[in-house]
């Protein structure tokens, strides 16, 4: 059962015009989140495994595919665990996907930004 006392928090790229739609839409809707500039402020390999928790999916479809590292760290390669991939998140944050919002015991990657009204 999702925790309703949960921290509420927006894991946002201000450069990135998605998370920062999905940003106006919260506080337009009287939410202000926790925002955590990821890049500045990555999250570690514990913190990601709570978030695909959250988000109820694999590491995989947290990736950023079109992004240098995931072709230079060879992130294509199908056998590659879900280890191997949420340390690849953790040491390079500019591969996990944005906005992820968390609300309610529960997140969603805000894209399109209107997917994160779903948790409200």
């Amino acid at each position: 059962m999702p925790d309703p006392r949960a921290p509420t928090r927006l894991y946002h790229n201000p450069r990135c015009s998605k998370s920062r739609g999905a940003l106006e839409l919260l506080r337009e809707r009287g939410i202000e989140p926790e925002v955590i500039a990821y890049l500045e402020t990555p999250p570690d390999a514990d913190e990601l495994r709570e978030l695909l928790g959250l988000l109820g999916v694999g590491a995989r479809e947290l990736l950023r595919s079109g992004e240098d590292e995931y072709q230079r760290l060879g992130l294509g390669d199908a056998s590659l665990g879900e280890g191997a991939l949420i340390a690849a998140m953790a040491a390079h944050p500019r591969l996990i996907e944005r906005p992820v919002f968390v609300h309610g015991g529960r997140a969603v990657i805000g894209r399109p930004p209107e997917r994160v009204l779903e948790l409200l």
